[in-house]
């Protein structure tokens, strides 16, 4: 399995991009930079692509909605070239809250416009032709009525470095997957368990595979947790609480956070209703403390030796390609913790 781990937040952005360089010459694989609603990460990854030489680099996501399908293009041709071909475009719908409520854009058709993202994103690299789109969401040029009428067809000026840039989507819907599984090189899940795959998305993992291009690579599963390994570490177990709270809690409204549904399909369906219940009326440590401890243990990396040895091998049973970490400590322990990850692997 690769390695990856997302850019950590630091007071110190130039910190947290040292610990980037150093992690890299630990032989770390891939960095991905989020987006939700501080500092763009486009802007943090030209920064990255500058002060490193082999890790790729990767938006860990780029919102469907705060960007036009060309300028993801763009900026993803321009990402690649100023890395050297080392960058993947990751794509994820956000949520309602952060689309609607910070960008003021509709959060409708999630799913719609994934696919044709992906279509035009890649028919943009490939410059076969000036770009005509015709799809539900996205029509290119603008058609006549909707503006001045002076649209263009037109190719992208610049010739991108590759003209099939890995796309990677964070994905738990049950469609989403399916889709992911049909058109992205790589799929981003989150509180993965691994012995729980089949019952939680094997069927669409099928559905989306069966439907794949076979042009397309095997489909890069990249999961993970956070990480501390060694006799005495329950304490960072405990400290994995509060964000998964927010998330099974916190991130969306009733009937709308992914995140709650999916653990309820994990089988706490009255855990993941209680934490929504206790984070949405502001009771925020009642609902860490509710996160069942079985799903911390087992959607992270977090004990002795043996016991990460054991999950290392879970998680490449269920077929994850990339490991997705959550480096907890100092720039030392973290490069630590690399190798005897790497150690540990089957």
């Amino acid at each position: 399995m690769r390695l990856a781990t997302t850019l950590p937040y630091a007071k110190s952005f130039a910190a947290a991009a040292q610990k980037v360089v150093e992690l890299e010459k630990a032989g770390l694989d891939l960095v991905y930079v989020a987006e939700a609603y501080g500092n763009d990460a486009v802007s943090a990854m030209g920064y990255l692509a500058a002060v490193t030489e082999t890790i790729e680099i990767g938006s860990g996501i780029l919102p469907l909605y705060s960007r036009t399908p060309t300028l993801l293009a763009m900026t993803a041709a321009g990402m690649d070239d100023v890395s050297d071909g080392r960058f993947v475009l990751g794509l994820g719908a956000s949520g309602p809250q952060v689309v609607e409520g910070f960008h003021g854009v509709p959060y409708d058709a999630p799913l719609g416009r994934t696919r044709e993202i992906i279509e035009i994103c890649r028919a943009v690299w490939a410059r076969e032709a000036p770009l005509v789109y015709e799809g539900r969401q996205y029509q290119l040029p603008l058609p006549d009525g909707r503006g001045t009428g002076l649209g263009k067809p037109l190719k992208l000026v610049s010739h991108p470095r590759r003209t099939r840039i890995p796309i990677h989507v964070a994905a738990l819907g049950p469609r989403n997957v399916a889709q992911t599984a049909e058109l992205a090189e790589g799929w981003l899940p989150l509180f993965f368990w691994p012995e729980k795959l089949d019952g939680a998305f094997g069927a669409e993992l099928r559905e989306g595979a069966a439907r794949r291009h076979p042009s397309l690579p095997a489909l890069d599963i990249i999961a993970g947790g956070m990480v501390a390994i060694g006799d005495d570490v329950d304490d960072v177990l405990d400290r994995a609480r509060p964000m998964a709270a927010l998330y099974i809690g916190g991130m969306g409204a009733k009937g709308a956070n992914f995140y709650n549904a999916l653990v309820a399909r994990y089988g706490y369906e009255k855990e993941a209703a209680d934490i929504q219940d206790l984070y949405l009326s502001g009771r925020k440590k009642e609902a860490a403390a509710a996160v069942p401890r079985d799903l911390l243990r087992s959607t992270n990396l977090i004990g002795s030796e043996g016991f990460v040895r054991d999950r290392l091998a879970c998680y490449a049973a269920a077929g994850v390609s990339t490991l997705n970490l959550g480096l907890v400590g100092p720039t030392d322990v973290s490069v630590a913790m690399l190798d005897t990850l790497r150690s540990l692997m089957p």
